[in-house]
């Protein structure tokens, strides 16, 4: 037996989640197996240290990432499996209840830690609690928390390449039709530096003073959720809870004041650099270094020793 990992659909690349997934899944049995539904994308994957066998599946559907065709499909290729896993990113969210509620098993979501093949962490509590969680069901269908484990190695495996056999489509959803956002910047949950933004932004063209401390550090840009539902950015560049879960080596929150629900999504970072003019933010409990000023006379004062 095996285990089994849905990847991510990016354009035939292998994403940093997906890798993180991989590494999860080797924890578990050393025989690891991933699922393509982008066919051009196997062998990419197929070099990811660690992986055994690639399965590439064909057809549109897949190829639009649908839910219910993917569920479809590993609920089809289950049997040979003892465990389905996917990155805790959109797809892995929406694919793998689907594939739980049709084997009848309990999803387990999010996983951060990997006891062994029956128990596993996963944190709650927006972040603050550790829970160890073990399953009797037979067949084990994860989501991986990509911030919780260094991603495989994108060079060095040389794995075995295969179709996977075809299942039905329920054929009870349909591509219509996408709107692809093309950005220069790395993806926010792979970016080794984010700069965020929150509400003291004050403004959507404010908010994009922070283009250019990005530009210069070749970082993805990230918002708090007040600062998403203030139209001051994108839902994508959403960080925290309801949002996406970074761990960056360098994380700098201007304006954030640090909600629970802000902190669960980046307190994992390596180094947290906060600038805020409250003092009493509680963004500076978790802050490595803190700067309480006007980040509107600081930024300038940051892009001026960046230029040096």
């Amino acid at each position: 037996m095996a285990v089994l990992v849905l990847a991510d659909l990016a354009g035939g690349a292998v994403t940093q989640p997906t890798r993180s997934a991989i590494a999860a899944a080797a924890k578990i049995d050393p025989e690891v197996h991933v699922l393509v539904l982008d066919p051009a994308g196997a062998e990419a994957h197929a070099k990811v240290a660690g992986v055994a066998k690639v399965l590439k599946a064909e057809g549109e559907a897949l190829a639009h990432g649908l839910a219910e065709p993917t569920a479809a499909l590993l609920v089809a290729l289950a049997p040979g499996y003892t465990h389905l896993l996917a990155p805790g990113s959109a797809t892995g969210k929406n694919v793998m209840p689907r594939v739980a509620a049709l084997l009848d098993v309990q999803p387990i979501s999010d996983i951060s830690g990997v006891v062994d093949a029956d128990t596993f962490q996963r944190f709650f509590y927006a972040g603050n609690a550790l829970a160890t969680v073990k399953s009797a069901d037979p067949k084990k269908v994860l989501t991986v928390r990509a911030a919780s484990f260094d991603p495989a190695a994108a060079e060095g495996g040389s794995a075995a390449i295969e179709a996977a056999a075809p299942a039905a489509d329920p054929g009870t959803s349909t591509f219509v039709g996408a709107e692809i956002a093309k950005s220069e910047r790395p993806e926010l949950t792979a970016a080794r530096v984010v700069v965020s933004g929150g509400r003291a932004m004050g403004s959507a063209e404010n908010f994009h003073v922070l283009d250019k401390i990005a530009d210069k550090l070749g970082a993805a840009v990230g918002a708090s959720r007040a600062a998403v539902d203030a139209g001051y950015a994108p839902n994508d560049h959403q960080v925290g809870q309801t949002g996406k879960i970074v761990a960056p080596e360098l994380y700098m929150a201007f304006g954030i004041s640090g909600a629970i629900q802000h902190l669960a999504g980046m307190k994992d970072s390596k180094v947290i650099v906060a600038v805020n003019k409250d003092e009493e933010a509680p963004i500076f409990q978790v802050a490595d270094y803190g700067l309480v000023g006007d980040l509107f006379k600081v930024i300038p004062e940051i892009e001026a020793e960046l230029e040096k």
